[in-house]
């Protein structure tokens, strides 16, 4: 997530540079040809390169208006994940008891389910970071040289090493061996609230909350992998591309004759003038596939880490640890 005003017109054009050297060329090769060489025929008429403008332009807006609902759909999960860990801090430190334990061994059990419930955000987050087909993070080279302006975390973290501090060596090993490994942390969660619940812990009605409560984190986590597993759909994307392409590259050509009727010398405004139309078009094409998937570990995604990160330190806080890890900062304005 860019944290910053906005983002710098250098870095848009650093961005998308390799966009404007194409469209560079297409205008300079079709003035060159119609003016030195005198292939007039090359020429189009406007109205069809305004026609198929219009249609680009809805194909564009109808993009990056379903590519926006899938990132505030996906802020709003991560949202509802904030408010209901904050729930089950409180409900675990209030509901869980037993009068014939030992305040130690209450401490402790509240910190093993609290430190689960971290465990399995790390989970997840890790593995809403795992790279898919579809997304262009990392094949597409104008993303490649950015993620090193801020890093991806889980990307140059490791996985078991963060679940280490979190749960036993017994779990860790347990966890490790799976698939899903957030899917069975929560699985953990419910095994440990039985148990509790059968040595009289946790009265019937709370346990009953405390497991509503992790059917909650499912649906969470589900949403979640929805978004992730399920890509913007693959028509719409391709036949935007397409029809951009094909937009962009008559410009130059439907505007010779236009420039050609204001005189000799001004037929070289065929050049700034279509790559400034093109370069609006591809730019707004390129922002929303940035857009597409909001877990994949780019400049505009949903801030996990970091919103894993504030959750885990209130929730630390809610057991009175004092030795609270610090929150996250945006690094050159991108906050992960």
């Amino acid at each position: 997530m860019h944290t910053g005003r906005n983002y710098t017109l250098k870095e848009l054009v650093i961005w998308t540079r390799r966009e404007i050297y194409v469209l560079t060329s297409i205008a300079v090769l079709a003035t060159t040809l119609y003016a030195l060489a005198g292939w007039t025929w090359l020429s189009i008429p406007w109205v069809p390169v305004a026609l198929m403008g219009t249609a680009a332009a809805f194909l564009v807006g109808f993009k990056n208006s379903a590519t926006y609902a899938r990132a505030w759909e996906a802020r709003q999960i991560w949202g509802g994940i904030v408010n209901s860990s904050r729930s089950w801090g409180i409900m675990v430190r209030d509901f869980i008891h037993d009068v014939s334990a030992t305040e130690a061994e209450g401490k402790l059990v509240h910190q093993q389910l609290i430190y689960r419930h971290i465990a399995w955000m790390t989970a997840l987050r890790y593995q809403l970071r795992e790279p898919r087909s579809w997304e262009t993070i990392f094949t597409k080279s104008y993303n490649t040289e950015y993620i090193a302006a801020y890093g991806i975390p889980e990307r140059t973290g490791n996985l078991t090493e963060e679940l280490q501090k979190l749960i036993s060596a017994d779990e860790l090993a347990y966890v490790l061996t799976k698939k899903n490994r957030a899917t069975q942390l929560i699985s953990l969660q419910s095994k440990q609230l039985l148990e509790l619940s059968t040595m009289g812990w946790i009265e019937d009605l709370r346990y009953i909350q405390l497991e509503t409560m992790l059917k909650e984190f499912y649906d969470h986590q589900g949403k979640s992998e929805r978004i992730k597993n399920f890509p913007y759909p693959r028509q719409f994307a391709t036949i935007n591309r397409f029809f951009i392409r094909l937009f962009v590259t008559m410009v130059p050509f439907g505007l010779l004759k236009e420039f050609d009727k204001l005189g000799d010398d001004l037929i070289w405004l065929t050049i700034p003038f279509s790559v400034v139309v093109s370069w609006v078009f591809t730019t707004l094409e390129q922002i929303g596939e940035s857009t597409e998937n909001p877990f994949e570990g780019g400049p505009n995604d949903t801030p996990i880490t970091s919103m894993s990160r504030t959750i885990e330190i209130d929730l630390r806080d809610m057991l009175d640890e004092t030795d609270l890890p610090p929150a996250l900062q945006a690094v050159n304005n991108i906050l992960m």
